[in-house]
Protein backbone atom coordinates (compact mmCIF):
# COMPACT_ATOMS: atom_id res chain seq x y z
CA UNK A 1 0.00 0.00 0.00
CA UNK A 2 1.06 3.29 -0.87
CA UNK A 3 2.30 5.76 2.24
CA UNK A 4 -0.11 8.51 2.45
CA UNK A 5 1.39 11.73 1.46
CA UNK A 6 0.22 15.31 2.69
CA UNK A 7 -0.31 18.24 0.54
CA UNK A 8 2.93 19.82 0.35
CA UNK A 9 4.32 23.19 -0.02
CA UNK A 10 6.32 24.75 -3.69
CA UNK A 11 9.04 22.89 -4.82
CA UNK A 12 12.39 25.21 -4.31
CA UNK A 13 14.11 26.19 -7.41
CA UNK A 14 17.63 24.83 -6.03
CA UNK A 15 17.14 21.30 -5.41
CA UNK A 16 19.20 17.88 -5.42
CA UNK A 17 22.98 17.61 -4.72
CA UNK A 18 22.99 21.50 -5.59
CA UNK A 19 20.78 22.26 -2.23
CA UNK A 20 22.75 19.38 0.17
CA UNK A 21 26.24 21.13 -1.18
CA UNK A 22 24.84 24.76 -0.66
CA UNK A 23 23.41 23.86 2.41
CA UNK A 24 26.51 22.41 3.91
CA UNK A 25 28.67 25.40 2.72
CA UNK A 26 26.38 27.73 3.92
CA UNK A 27 26.05 26.64 7.50
CA UNK A 28 29.88 26.54 7.76
CA UNK A 29 29.52 30.15 8.04
CA UNK A 30 28.29 29.40 11.11
CA UNK A 31 31.42 27.01 12.28
CA UNK A 32 33.59 29.78 10.17
CA UNK A 33 32.31 32.26 13.03
CA UNK A 34 33.52 30.63 15.95
CA UNK A 35 37.03 29.25 14.31
CA UNK A 36 37.47 32.73 13.28
CA UNK A 37 36.87 34.16 17.22
CA UNK A 38 39.12 31.78 18.28
CA UNK A 39 41.93 32.73 16.20
CA UNK A 40 41.40 36.61 16.02
CA UNK A 41 42.82 37.36 19.74
CA UNK A 42 45.95 35.18 19.04
CA UNK A 43 47.49 37.97 17.46
CA UNK A 44 46.02 41.12 18.11
CA UNK A 45 47.05 39.59 22.03
CA UNK A 46 50.64 40.37 21.27
CA UNK A 47 50.50 44.12 19.57
CA UNK A 48 52.05 46.45 20.47
CA UNK A 49 48.67 49.03 20.23
CA UNK A 50 46.62 46.23 21.73
CA UNK A 51 49.27 45.45 25.03
CA UNK A 52 49.58 49.76 25.07
CA UNK A 53 45.60 50.32 25.53
CA UNK A 54 44.81 47.10 28.10
CA UNK A 55 48.13 48.61 30.25
CA UNK A 56 50.25 45.59 29.27
CA UNK A 57 47.77 43.25 30.76
CA UNK A 58 49.56 40.02 33.02
CA UNK A 59 49.19 36.35 31.66
CA UNK A 60 45.96 36.10 33.66
CA UNK A 61 44.55 39.08 32.14
CA UNK A 62 44.92 38.12 28.94
CA UNK A 63 43.95 34.40 29.54
CA UNK A 64 40.77 35.76 31.00
CA UNK A 65 40.00 37.57 27.99
CA UNK A 66 40.66 34.85 25.35
CA UNK A 67 39.08 32.78 27.66
CA UNK A 68 35.80 34.03 28.84
CA UNK A 69 34.06 33.71 25.51
CA UNK A 70 33.71 29.91 26.47
CA UNK A 71 32.14 30.98 29.41
CA UNK A 72 29.14 32.08 27.62
CA UNK A 73 29.79 29.27 24.78
CA UNK A 74 29.39 26.39 27.79
CA UNK A 75 25.81 28.47 28.92
CA UNK A 76 24.13 28.50 25.78
CA UNK A 77 25.90 24.92 24.28
CA UNK A 78 23.67 23.58 27.80
CA UNK A 79 20.64 25.48 26.50
CA UNK A 80 20.78 24.64 23.39
CA UNK A 81 19.47 21.20 23.28
CA UNK A 82 15.78 22.57 24.45
CA UNK A 83 16.33 25.53 22.81
CA UNK A 84 16.68 23.27 19.32
CA UNK A 85 13.75 21.01 20.25
CA UNK A 86 11.76 24.17 20.84
CA UNK A 87 12.07 27.03 17.55
CA UNK A 88 13.94 24.48 15.28
CA UNK A 89 17.46 23.93 13.84
CA UNK A 90 16.69 27.04 11.70
CA UNK A 91 15.78 29.11 14.76
CA UNK A 92 18.71 28.56 16.89
CA UNK A 93 20.83 29.41 13.91
CA UNK A 94 19.52 32.04 13.29
CA UNK A 95 19.42 33.16 16.94
CA UNK A 96 23.02 32.28 17.54
CA UNK A 97 24.19 34.53 14.78
CA UNK A 98 22.41 37.71 16.01
CA UNK A 99 23.77 37.39 19.35
CA UNK A 100 27.41 36.88 18.15
CA UNK A 101 27.17 39.69 15.80
CA UNK A 102 26.11 42.36 19.29
CA UNK A 103 29.32 40.42 20.93
CA UNK A 104 31.39 41.51 18.59
CA UNK A 105 30.17 44.72 18.07
CA UNK A 106 30.94 45.08 21.74
CA UNK A 107 34.34 44.04 21.06
CA UNK A 108 35.00 46.39 18.51
CA UNK A 109 34.55 49.61 19.94
CA UNK A 110 35.55 48.23 23.26
CA UNK A 111 36.65 51.04 25.77
CA UNK A 112 38.52 48.42 28.37
CA UNK A 113 38.83 45.80 30.07
CA UNK A 114 35.50 44.88 31.30
CA UNK A 115 33.56 45.88 28.38
CA UNK A 116 36.09 43.74 26.36
CA UNK A 117 34.91 40.81 28.80
CA UNK A 118 31.67 41.90 28.65
CA UNK A 119 31.36 41.53 24.54
CA UNK A 120 33.49 38.25 24.56
CA UNK A 121 30.69 36.47 26.88
CA UNK A 122 28.13 38.04 24.24
CA UNK A 123 29.64 36.17 21.60
CA UNK A 124 30.24 32.98 23.58
CA UNK A 125 26.38 33.01 23.89
CA UNK A 126 26.06 33.03 20.13
CA UNK A 127 29.10 30.64 19.69
CA UNK A 128 27.61 28.32 21.95
CA UNK A 129 24.12 28.54 19.66
CA UNK A 130 26.36 27.91 16.62
CA UNK A 131 28.47 25.30 17.81
CA UNK A 132 25.59 23.16 19.50
CA UNK A 133 23.34 23.16 16.38
CA UNK A 134 25.30 23.55 13.04
CA UNK A 135 26.68 19.80 13.42
CA UNK A 136 23.29 18.32 14.42
CA UNK A 137 21.45 20.40 11.61
CA UNK A 138 24.51 18.76 9.08
CA UNK A 139 23.71 15.21 10.31
CA UNK A 140 19.70 15.50 9.62
CA UNK A 141 19.97 16.44 6.32
CA UNK A 142 23.20 14.31 5.13
CA UNK A 143 22.97 10.92 3.47
CA UNK A 144 24.16 8.08 5.66
CA UNK A 145 27.03 6.99 2.79
CA UNK A 146 28.41 10.98 2.72
CA UNK A 147 27.20 12.06 6.32
CA UNK A 148 31.28 11.95 7.51
CA UNK A 149 32.63 13.84 4.25
CA UNK A 150 30.02 16.24 4.74
CA UNK A 151 30.74 17.06 8.67
CA UNK A 152 34.38 17.96 7.34
CA UNK A 153 33.69 19.61 4.65
CA UNK A 154 31.63 21.65 7.52
CA UNK A 155 35.12 21.39 9.92
CA UNK A 156 37.18 22.72 6.94
CA UNK A 157 34.87 25.91 7.19
CA UNK A 158 36.03 26.21 11.20
CA UNK A 159 39.57 26.02 9.96
CA UNK A 160 39.15 28.50 7.20
CA UNK A 161 37.62 30.75 9.54
CA UNK A 162 40.63 30.14 11.94
CA UNK A 163 43.15 30.84 9.49
CA UNK A 164 41.40 33.67 8.28
CA UNK A 165 41.57 35.55 11.49
CA UNK A 166 45.45 35.04 11.70
CA UNK A 167 46.14 36.61 8.43
CA UNK A 168 44.14 39.63 8.74
CA UNK A 169 45.97 39.54 12.38
CA UNK A 170 48.95 39.80 10.14
CA UNK A 171 48.04 42.50 8.00
CA UNK A 172 46.20 44.44 10.50
CA UNK A 173 49.78 44.85 12.53
CA UNK A 174 51.37 46.98 9.54
CA UNK A 175 48.24 49.56 10.58
CA UNK A 176 50.20 52.06 13.26
CA UNK A 177 46.91 52.50 14.92
CA UNK A 178 44.28 51.35 17.34
CA UNK A 179 42.67 49.70 14.08
CA UNK A 180 45.22 46.97 14.07
CA UNK A 181 43.22 45.28 16.49
CA UNK A 182 39.46 46.72 15.80
CA UNK A 183 39.24 45.88 12.27
CA UNK A 184 39.66 42.05 12.82
CA UNK A 185 37.19 42.43 15.65
CA UNK A 186 34.96 44.19 13.79
CA UNK A 187 35.04 41.57 10.68
CA UNK A 188 33.06 39.21 13.18
CA UNK A 189 29.94 41.54 13.01
CA UNK A 190 30.15 41.49 9.00
CA UNK A 191 30.25 37.71 9.15
CA UNK A 192 27.93 37.14 11.88
CA UNK A 193 25.25 39.52 9.76
CA UNK A 194 25.69 37.25 6.61
CA UNK A 195 24.79 34.52 8.19
CA UNK A 196 21.65 35.79 10.19
CA UNK A 197 20.42 36.60 6.56
CA UNK A 198 21.05 33.88 5.61
CA UNK A 199 19.07 31.65 7.78
CA UNK A 200 16.08 33.38 6.64
CA UNK A 201 16.15 31.06 3.20
CA UNK A 202 17.76 27.97 4.54
CA UNK A 203 15.22 24.80 4.45
CA UNK A 204 14.32 23.89 8.27
CA UNK A 205 15.68 20.39 8.90
CA UNK A 206 13.25 17.31 7.99
CA UNK A 207 13.96 15.48 10.81
CA UNK A 208 12.45 17.79 12.82
CA UNK A 209 10.10 19.41 11.17
CA UNK A 210 8.24 15.40 11.06
CA UNK A 211 9.28 15.78 14.85
CA UNK A 212 7.22 18.44 15.68
CA UNK A 213 4.20 17.43 13.15
CA UNK A 214 5.15 19.24 10.08
CA UNK A 215 4.68 16.48 7.85
CA UNK A 216 4.48 18.32 5.05
CA UNK A 217 6.80 20.52 5.12
CA UNK A 218 9.25 17.72 6.12
CA UNK A 219 8.61 16.10 2.99
CA UNK A 220 9.13 18.84 1.22
CA UNK A 221 12.61 19.15 2.28
CA UNK A 222 13.32 15.68 1.74
CA UNK A 223 11.74 15.32 -2.14
CA UNK A 224 13.57 18.63 -2.74
CA UNK A 225 17.04 17.19 -1.16
CA UNK A 226 16.05 14.34 -4.05
CA UNK A 227 15.39 16.54 -7.06
CA UNK A 228 12.11 18.02 -6.23
CA UNK A 229 9.77 14.80 -7.07
CA UNK A 230 7.49 14.14 -3.90
CA UNK A 231 6.84 10.92 -5.49
CA UNK A 232 10.57 9.47 -5.75
CA UNK A 233 10.56 6.48 -4.27
CA UNK A 234 13.06 6.91 -2.12
CA UNK A 235 12.29 10.28 -0.39
CA UNK A 236 8.44 8.70 0.52
CA UNK A 237 10.09 5.60 1.85
CA UNK A 238 13.03 7.95 4.00
CA UNK A 239 9.96 9.94 5.43
CA UNK A 240 7.98 7.23 5.79
CA UNK A 241 11.10 5.57 8.09
CA UNK A 242 11.66 9.20 10.06
CA UNK A 243 7.76 9.08 10.76
CA UNK A 244 7.73 5.12 12.09
CA UNK A 245 10.61 5.89 14.13
CA UNK A 246 8.68 9.06 15.54
CA UNK A 247 5.67 6.91 16.39
CA UNK A 248 7.60 4.58 17.86
CA UNK A 249 9.35 6.91 20.70
CA UNK A 250 6.08 8.15 21.17
CA UNK A 251 4.60 5.25 21.75
CA UNK A 252 6.87 4.30 24.25
CA UNK A 253 5.76 6.52 26.89
CA UNK A 254 9.36 7.77 27.69
CA UNK A 255 10.00 10.97 28.37
CA UNK A 256 12.34 13.85 26.65
CA UNK A 257 14.11 14.65 29.48
CA UNK A 258 17.97 14.86 30.46
CA UNK A 259 17.30 12.54 33.23
CA UNK A 260 15.74 10.00 30.34
CA UNK A 261 18.65 10.37 28.23
CA UNK A 262 21.84 10.05 31.08
CA UNK A 263 19.24 6.70 32.82
CA UNK A 264 18.83 5.10 29.32
CA UNK A 265 21.35 6.23 26.81
CA UNK A 266 24.40 6.81 29.40
CA UNK A 267 27.63 5.32 27.22
CA UNK A 268 26.18 7.80 24.20
CA UNK A 269 26.06 10.12 26.45
CA UNK A 270 29.67 9.59 27.70
CA UNK A 271 31.15 8.67 24.60
CA UNK A 272 30.17 12.20 23.15
CA UNK A 273 31.58 13.53 26.03
CA UNK A 274 34.79 12.15 25.93
CA UNK A 275 35.37 13.16 22.28
CA UNK A 276 35.16 16.56 22.90
CA UNK A 277 36.48 16.32 26.42
CA UNK A 278 40.02 15.07 24.30
CA UNK A 279 39.72 17.75 21.74
CA UNK A 280 40.72 20.02 23.85
CA UNK A 281 42.91 17.88 26.61
CA UNK A 282 45.14 16.97 23.06
CA UNK A 283 46.53 19.91 22.75
CA UNK A 284 45.02 22.20 20.12
CA UNK A 285 43.82 25.05 21.84
CA UNK A 286 47.39 25.61 22.84
CA UNK A 287 48.39 26.70 19.27
CA UNK A 288 45.27 27.96 17.43
CA UNK A 289 44.96 30.46 20.98
CA UNK A 290 48.45 31.44 21.80
CA UNK A 291 50.25 30.22 18.27
CA UNK A 292 52.27 33.73 17.93
CA UNK A 293 53.58 33.05 21.82
CA UNK A 294 54.44 29.46 20.95
CA UNK A 295 56.52 30.72 18.22
CA UNK A 296 57.85 33.77 20.61
CA UNK A 297 59.12 30.76 22.99
CA UNK A 298 61.02 29.36 20.64
CA UNK A 299 62.78 32.18 19.41
CA UNK A 300 60.35 33.95 16.47
CA UNK A 301 59.85 37.65 17.52
CA UNK A 302 56.89 40.27 16.83
CA UNK A 303 55.08 40.21 13.70
CA UNK A 304 57.65 37.26 12.98
CA UNK A 305 55.36 34.78 14.93
CA UNK A 306 52.28 36.10 13.51
CA UNK A 307 53.49 34.97 10.39
CA UNK A 308 54.74 31.77 11.14
CA UNK A 309 51.46 31.16 12.82
CA UNK A 310 49.59 32.62 9.62
CA UNK A 311 51.97 29.52 7.57
CA UNK A 312 50.89 26.81 10.53
CA UNK A 313 46.88 27.96 9.78
CA UNK A 314 47.16 27.18 5.74
CA UNK A 315 48.85 23.99 6.18
CA UNK A 316 46.02 23.30 9.29
CA UNK A 317 43.17 23.97 6.85
CA UNK A 318 45.07 21.50 4.15
CA UNK A 319 44.97 18.89 6.47
CA UNK A 320 41.60 19.20 6.61
CA UNK A 321 40.90 18.04 3.15
CA UNK A 322 41.55 14.38 3.19
CA UNK A 323 39.30 13.61 5.83
CA UNK A 324 36.61 14.66 2.58
CA UNK A 325 37.51 10.84 1.33
CA UNK A 326 38.84 8.92 3.91
CA UNK A 327 35.86 9.51 6.95
CA UNK A 328 33.48 7.26 4.85
CA UNK A 329 36.08 4.81 3.67
CA UNK A 330 38.47 4.31 6.36
CA UNK A 331 35.56 5.00 9.59
CA UNK A 332 36.11 7.21 12.73
CA UNK A 333 38.03 4.72 14.85
CA UNK A 334 41.77 4.73 12.60
CA UNK A 335 41.19 8.34 12.11
CA UNK A 336 40.97 9.02 15.50
CA UNK A 337 43.64 6.38 16.35
CA UNK A 338 46.34 7.02 14.21
CA UNK A 339 45.87 11.17 14.36
CA UNK A 340 46.41 10.35 18.64
CA UNK A 341 50.05 8.93 17.72
CA UNK A 342 51.22 11.61 15.27
CA UNK A 343 49.52 14.47 17.61
CA UNK A 344 51.56 12.86 21.08
CA UNK A 345 55.02 12.20 19.14
CA UNK A 346 54.77 16.16 17.75
CA UNK A 347 53.71 17.57 21.21
CA UNK A 348 56.82 15.25 22.32
CA UNK A 349 59.48 16.77 20.06
CA UNK A 350 58.19 20.39 20.87
CA UNK A 351 59.06 20.22 24.09
CA UNK A 352 62.58 18.48 23.75
CA UNK A 353 62.88 21.08 21.10
CA UNK A 354 62.35 23.68 24.26
CA UNK A 355 64.34 21.93 26.42
CA UNK A 356 67.57 21.85 25.03
CA UNK A 357 67.30 25.28 23.33
CA UNK A 358 69.68 24.91 20.68
CA UNK A 359 69.77 27.04 17.67
CA UNK A 360 68.04 24.82 15.90
CA UNK A 361 64.96 25.32 18.04
CA UNK A 362 62.70 27.86 16.35
CA UNK A 363 62.86 25.81 13.04
CA UNK A 364 61.87 22.55 14.52
CA UNK A 365 59.32 23.60 16.52
CA UNK A 366 57.71 25.15 14.24
CA UNK A 367 57.67 21.38 12.01
CA UNK A 368 56.45 20.35 15.49
CA UNK A 369 53.79 22.49 15.50
CA UNK A 370 52.85 22.32 11.38
CA UNK A 371 53.06 18.49 11.95
CA UNK A 372 50.49 18.50 15.48
CA UNK A 373 47.87 20.96 13.81
CA UNK A 374 47.75 18.96 10.91
CA UNK A 375 47.71 15.21 12.44
CA UNK A 376 44.32 17.19 14.68
CA UNK A 377 43.27 18.85 11.42
CA UNK A 378 43.02 15.66 9.68
CA UNK A 379 41.50 13.23 13.13
CA UNK A 380 40.95 14.88 16.24
CA UNK A 381 39.35 18.31 14.11
CA UNK A 382 36.58 16.69 12.68
CA UNK A 383 35.86 13.78 13.73
CA UNK A 384 34.36 14.77 17.67
CA UNK A 385 31.40 17.35 15.85
CA UNK A 386 30.72 14.56 13.70
CA UNK A 387 30.58 11.59 16.24
CA UNK A 388 28.10 12.76 18.49
CA UNK A 389 25.20 13.75 16.40
CA UNK A 390 25.45 10.44 15.02
CA UNK A 391 25.04 8.26 17.52
CA UNK A 392 22.07 10.22 19.33
CA UNK A 393 18.55 9.02 19.01
CA UNK A 394 16.25 11.77 17.19
CA UNK A 395 14.31 12.32 20.68
CA UNK A 396 17.48 13.63 23.05
CA UNK A 397 19.83 14.44 19.33
CA UNK A 398 19.47 18.04 20.52
CA UNK A 399 19.90 17.60 24.38
CA UNK A 400 22.99 14.82 23.45
CA UNK A 401 25.14 17.33 21.45
CA UNK A 402 24.42 20.42 23.68
CA UNK A 403 26.03 18.24 26.54
CA UNK A 404 28.83 17.09 24.30
CA UNK A 405 29.24 20.36 23.19
CA UNK A 406 28.90 22.13 26.52
CA UNK A 407 31.77 19.63 27.72
CA UNK A 408 33.78 21.03 24.60
CA UNK A 409 33.39 24.90 25.87
CA UNK A 410 34.29 23.91 29.27
CA UNK A 411 37.63 22.25 28.56
CA UNK A 412 38.08 24.68 26.20
CA UNK A 413 37.86 27.16 28.76
CA UNK A 414 39.90 25.45 30.74
CA UNK A 415 42.53 25.43 28.51
CA UNK A 416 42.87 28.80 27.04
CA UNK A 417 42.65 29.86 30.74
CA UNK A 418 45.46 27.90 32.48
CA UNK A 419 48.22 28.46 29.19
CA UNK A 420 49.62 31.74 29.75
CA UNK A 421 50.00 30.85 32.79
CA UNK A 422 51.33 27.12 32.61
CA UNK A 423 53.53 28.53 29.69
CA UNK A 424 55.37 30.66 32.10
CA UNK A 425 55.84 28.27 34.83
CA UNK A 426 55.82 24.76 33.72
CA UNK A 427 57.45 25.79 30.56
CA UNK A 428 58.73 23.18 27.98
CA UNK A 429 56.54 20.45 30.00
CA UNK A 430 53.45 21.88 28.67
CA UNK A 431 53.46 20.11 25.15
CA UNK A 432 54.69 16.43 26.98
CA UNK A 433 52.07 16.89 29.01
CA UNK A 434 49.34 17.33 26.45
CA UNK A 435 51.04 14.56 24.63
CA UNK A 436 49.92 12.20 27.40
CA UNK A 437 46.26 13.31 27.06
CA UNK A 438 46.62 12.01 23.07
CA UNK A 439 47.99 8.76 24.60
CA UNK A 440 44.78 8.49 26.94
CA UNK A 441 42.59 9.48 24.18
CA UNK A 442 44.33 6.67 22.24
CA UNK A 443 43.03 3.84 24.63
CA UNK A 444 39.46 5.44 25.39
CA UNK A 445 38.82 5.15 21.55
CA UNK A 446 40.61 1.87 21.01
CA UNK A 447 38.50 -0.11 23.70
CA UNK A 448 35.20 1.97 23.86
CA UNK A 449 34.24 3.53 20.62
CA UNK A 450 32.25 1.89 17.94
CA UNK A 451 32.53 2.40 14.43
CA UNK A 452 30.25 3.97 12.57
CA UNK A 453 30.54 4.60 9.04
CA UNK A 454 28.08 4.38 6.81
CA UNK A 455 25.20 3.90 9.32
CA UNK A 456 21.68 5.08 9.04
CA UNK A 457 21.14 7.48 12.03
CA UNK A 458 17.76 5.52 12.36
CA UNK A 459 19.90 2.54 12.99
CA UNK A 460 22.62 3.38 15.43
CA UNK A 461 20.77 1.40 18.02
CA UNK A 462 22.23 -1.58 16.74
CA UNK A 463 25.65 -0.21 16.81
CA UNK A 464 25.07 -0.09 20.50
CA UNK A 465 23.22 -3.20 21.35
CA UNK A 466 20.38 -0.80 22.15
CA UNK A 467 17.70 -2.19 20.60
CA UNK A 468 15.86 -5.89 19.65
CA UNK A 469 17.21 -5.71 16.48
CA UNK A 470 20.92 -6.57 17.15
CA UNK A 471 19.83 -10.36 17.99
CA UNK A 472 18.76 -10.18 14.60
CA UNK A 473 22.35 -9.08 13.05
CA UNK A 474 23.81 -11.99 15.56
CA UNK A 475 21.61 -14.69 14.14
CA UNK A 476 20.62 -13.88 10.37
CA UNK A 477 22.13 -11.18 7.26
CA UNK A 478 18.82 -9.55 6.45
CA UNK A 479 17.69 -9.32 2.76
CA UNK A 480 18.46 -6.02 0.58
CA UNK A 481 14.52 -5.24 0.85
CA UNK A 482 14.30 -5.25 4.57
CA UNK A 483 16.60 -2.75 4.82
CA UNK A 484 15.86 0.61 6.06
CA UNK A 485 15.17 3.43 3.81
CA UNK A 486 17.78 6.03 4.80
CA UNK A 487 20.51 3.13 4.04
CA UNK A 488 20.16 4.83 0.38
CA UNK A 489 21.27 8.27 -0.05
CA UNK A 490 19.10 11.09 0.17
CA UNK A 491 20.68 11.81 -3.61
CA UNK A 492 20.95 8.26 -4.63
CA UNK A 493 20.02 8.81 -8.24
CA UNK A 494 23.19 11.36 -8.38
CA UNK A 495 25.40 9.70 -6.11
CA UNK A 496 27.76 6.73 -7.18
CA UNK A 497 26.33 2.94 -5.26
CA UNK A 498 29.94 2.00 -4.94
CA UNK A 499 29.86 4.53 -2.01
CA UNK A 500 27.27 3.49 -0.22
CA UNK A 501 28.08 -0.16 0.89
CA UNK A 502 29.00 -1.07 4.44
CA UNK A 503 29.49 -3.82 6.73
CA UNK A 504 26.35 -4.64 9.22
CA UNK A 505 27.96 -3.68 12.33
CA UNK A 506 29.51 -7.18 14.02
CA UNK A 507 28.80 -8.49 17.92
CA UNK A 508 30.70 -7.21 20.24
CA UNK A 509 33.14 -10.57 20.30
CA UNK A 510 33.22 -10.40 16.63
CA UNK A 511 34.21 -6.49 16.84
CA UNK A 512 36.92 -7.09 19.57
CA UNK A 513 38.51 -9.50 16.82
CA UNK A 514 38.56 -7.04 14.11
CA UNK A 515 39.81 -4.40 16.60
CA UNK A 516 42.66 -6.56 17.12
CA UNK A 517 44.05 -6.98 13.42
CA UNK A 518 44.57 -3.01 13.22
CA UNK A 519 45.91 -1.08 10.80
CA UNK A 520 46.82 -3.50 8.55
CA UNK A 521 43.30 -4.26 8.25
CA UNK A 522 42.11 -0.60 7.76
CA UNK A 523 44.25 -0.43 4.82
CA UNK A 524 43.24 -4.21 3.38
CA UNK A 525 39.79 -2.51 3.72
CA UNK A 526 40.45 0.30 1.83
CA UNK A 527 42.13 -1.36 -1.08
CA UNK A 528 39.89 -4.04 -1.24
CA UNK A 529 36.66 -1.54 -0.60
CA UNK A 530 35.11 -2.28 -3.76
CA UNK A 531 34.84 -5.81 -3.44
CA UNK A 532 32.84 -5.38 0.00
CA UNK A 533 29.52 -4.36 -2.34
CA UNK A 534 29.44 -8.14 -3.70
CA UNK A 535 29.18 -9.38 0.06
CA UNK A 536 26.23 -10.16 2.19
CA UNK A 537 25.25 -8.29 5.19
CA UNK A 538 26.20 -5.10 3.87
CA UNK A 539 23.78 -1.62 3.61
CA UNK A 540 22.01 -1.82 0.46
CA UNK A 541 20.69 1.61 -1.17
CA UNK A 542 16.51 1.34 -1.75
CA UNK A 543 15.62 1.86 -4.96
CA UNK A 544 11.81 1.83 -4.91
CA UNK A 545 9.44 1.20 -2.23
CA UNK A 546 5.67 0.41 -2.61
Amino acid sequence: MAPEVPNLPPRRRLVGQPLLYTMTCFISLGVFLFGYDQGVMSGIITGPYFRKYFNDPTALEVGTMVAVLEIGAFITALAAGRVGDIIGRKGTLFTGAIVFTIGGAIQTWTNGFYMMIVGRVISGLGVGLLSCIVPIYQSEISPPNHRGALACIEFTGNIVGYSSSVWVDYFCSYIESDLSWRIPLFLQCVIGFILAVGTLVVPESPRWLIDTDKEAEGLRVIADLHGGDPDHPVALAEFQEIKEKVREERESGEERSYWMMWKKYKRRVLLAMSSQAFAQLNGINVISYYAPRVFEEAGWIGRSAILMAGINSVIYVLSTLPPWILVDRWGRRPILLSGAVIMALALGFTGYWMYIDVPMTPKAVVVCVIVFNAAFGYSWGPIPWLYPPEIMPLSIRAKGVSLSTATNWLFNWIVGEVTPYLQETIEWRLYPMHGFFCVCSFILVYFLYPETKGVPLEEMDAVFGEDAREEMLENETPMPSELPSERASLVDHTLPISTIHQTIPAPRSQDHTRRKRGFGQWLSDLIHRRNQSSRSGGYEPVASSD
